[in-house]
């Protein structure tokens, strides 16, 4: 008789947990989903992208700003934002280097920018309508590419809807603490602007601690200057901090660092399944006896822009390799070699999955970076600005990758890089073990997405993941108060001593001369 009491207790138990469970799945399908993509570049879109269509591909609705529209689908709704934000795309490699390629020029062209794109988001006619109408029953959620400092607070506050950030690079450093409540420590963890993966000397951890604090001064200064100089309603906005984010990292391209639970690693998310490649480009493949080079500097860097001196050394140093060479290039190029293919498009991901191609010539751009690990080619990276040189120096740390300076790019120097990538079998056999750890994981950064995603609704935002540094001032996570205290108290109890031995040996003193007489 117990024993059936408690078989059906245990059942009643089970049937009522199941019941809760499945009301909980519910709570996640068929979510409605804001999202809006704040910068014009189409890598950061192609990650932005690629977390979307992972929700919509589970059955989830969302509605986005973009400034890349492709057009509405099932359960897709795209916003064009094309004419309000500045598309970067092609630009001038001279011009970006001189404005942008220093870290401390980057930072300060963020912070001179922001202001500008928080308008841009804010001053949307679509968006104006949703945050007119307050349609807190219509989306419950909001997905976003954060900028230097938060302005998109004001939507999710007035909506009533937790927000997740979607990142395509590596975590910004100087955004760490706004974003997680932390900062990684400098002494170990390289700023994203930095040109190290990891500071192992005492100059880079120097470096990378002035920058830290350079970029952390610079954008909380421009913050506060700017909200007290020109104070927008988005300012005033309670802080949403995200429940999750998203970022376009993974352990290969990413070295070891503490990280809070709602950080998600989901790089590689852009990465379909391999199409067919035209068959003029798979002809001219398939035809090299000694192989093929790929050599693109992606969507945002306009290779012909280079200087003359330096598109001739990269073309007499490839005219010398036994492989063919498809080189992405704008417009005609003068004295092509004859082993080079030039178009203004490749299809990059097909290519670098054919068994033929032994090296990629790369910028360092985030989505090449992980299409070369998955491939595991070598890689002879050349960067150019923002995370491209760390990316580049992951890849170095990997074993798989020869980072190389682009205005000192000579013939001797390509040559001999080449040279050395294709012909030490330790490059390629580095790569392969990258691609073998990259693609070990528990699930696909799709399935992380949605899984994420479905559980910040379910929960309601998940405010059990976010840190609680969150709640304090920069001078109470620094421990700046209790450090005051405790050497205020070693001052107090430093004087009393000094006080009370200093009356004892005035009292010593004194009876010293009483007993002399």
């Amino acid at each position: 008789m117990v024993a059936m009491q408690m078989s059906t207790a245990i059942s009643l138990s089970l049937l009522l947990w199941l019941s809760i469970d499945l009301r909980t799945i519910r709570v996640s399908e068929a979510a409605r989903i804001l999202a809006m993509e704040t910068v014009a570049g189409k890598s950061h879109w192609n990650f932005m992208s690629s977390v979307l269509r992972s929700l919509t591909d589970a059955g989830h609705s969302v509605t986005v700003f973009t400034p890349f529209p492709d057009g509405d689908r099932e359960n897709y709704t795209e916003v064009d934002t094309s004419r309000d934000f500045p598309i970067k795309l092609n630009l001038d490699v001279m011009h970006t280097i001189k404005h942008i390629s220093d870290p401390f020029a980057l930072i300060n062209l963020i912070c001179k920018n922001i202001r500008v794109y928080s308008s841009i988001i804010h001053g949307n006619r679509e968006m104006t309508k949703i945050l007119a109408s307050r349609t807190r029953a219509k989306y419950d959620l909001f997905i976003v590419e954060p900028l230097s400092f938060d302005c998109v607070s004001y939507i999710a506050d007035t909506l009533g809807v937790p927000v997740i950030y979607s990142i395509p690079s590596p975590l910004v450093s100087f955004n760490e603490r706004l974003f997680t409540g932390h900062f990684s420590n400098p002494a170990l963890v390289s700023n994203m602007l930095a040109n190290h993966a990891v500071p192992g000397t005492f100059i880079q951890r120097f470096t990378n601690t002035a920058l830290f604090t350079y970029s952390m001064v610079k954008t909380n200064y421009h913050q506060i200057v700017t909200r007290l100089i020109d104070p927008r309603p988005y300012d005033l906005a309670s802080t949403v901090s995200p429940s999750i984010i998203f970022q376009n990292s993974h352990y290969v391209t990413e070295s070891s660092k503490p990280l809070t639970p709602n950080v998600i690693y989901v790089g590689g998310i852009h990465l379909k399944p391999a199409k067919t490649i035209p068959k003029d480009i798979l002809d001219f493949i398939e035809d090299s006896p000694q192989g093929v080079i790929l050599f693109t500097f992606g969507s945002t860097i306009n290779v012909s822009s280079l200087p003359e001196h330096i598109k001739k050394a990269f073309k007499e140093a490839l005219a010398d390799v036994p492989q063919r060479v498809l080189w992405k290039y704008e417009g005609e190029m003068k004295d092509k070699p004859k082993n080079v293919m030039t178009k203004k498009w490749f299809p990059q991901r097909e290519i670098l999955l054919h068994p033929k191609v032994k090296l990629f010539i790369s910028h360092g751009g985030m989505s090449g970076v992980y299409e070369a690990v998955d491939a595991g080619v070598p890689v002879l990276g050349i960067p150019v600005f923002f995370d491209q040189p760390r990316n580049i120096e992951h890849l170095v740390l990997a074993g798989m990758a020869i980072s190389m300076d682009l205005l000192s790019t000579s013939k001797e120097k390509l040559s001999n890089a080449i040279s050395k990538l294709i012909n030490d079998e330790s490059y390629a056999k580095n790569a392969k073990i990258a691609s073998i750890r990259f693609k070990d994981r528990p699930m696909t950064p799709q399935q992380s997405v949605v899984y994420w995603t479905e559980y910040v609704i379910r929960h309601k935002g998940a405010p059990h993941l976010k840190s609680q540094a969150l709640n304090l001032t920069w001078y109470q996570y620094l421990l700046l108060d209790v450090m005051i205290v405790a050497l205020t108290f070693v001052f107090l109890v430093t004087f009393l001593v000094y006080k009370v031995l200093k009356f004892i040996r005035k009292y010593v003193l004194k009876n010293d001369k009483v007993k002399s007489h």
